[in-house]
């Protein structure tokens, strides 16, 4: 019985590498191929960029907080009055 299974085993692998071979032959087998290696590289360029952006992520977040550190902080010195002078928007007279 198991001589017989790989008998057919190998006779199923002899024939998958014949039609493998065919179809290397064939230019049209050869476009499909093309095309569905082509969403393959699309998918390893997104999980690059991807990885990228948990990075951006973390800066972000990073600077939310110093941002509300900041604000927190400074709230009491923004809401003193300052006196500034005029400035003129006239030009000096030439002497």
């Amino acid at each position: 019985m198991a001589q017989r299974k790989q008998d057919l085993l190998s006779k199923l692998a002899d024939r998958g590498e014949d039609v493998v071979g065919k179809l290397a032959d064939m230019p049209a087998a050869q476009r499909l191929f093309d095309a569905a290696g082509g969403p393959t590289k699309r998918v390893d360029e997104l999980q690059k960029r991807i990885r990228g952006l948990d990075a951006l992520e973390e800066r972000v977040t990073a600077l939310e907080r110093k941002v509300d550190r900041l604000s927190k902080g400074s709230g009491t010195a923004r809401t003193t009055k300052r006196t500034t002078t005029k400035r003129s928007t006239r030009a000096k007279p030439s002497s």
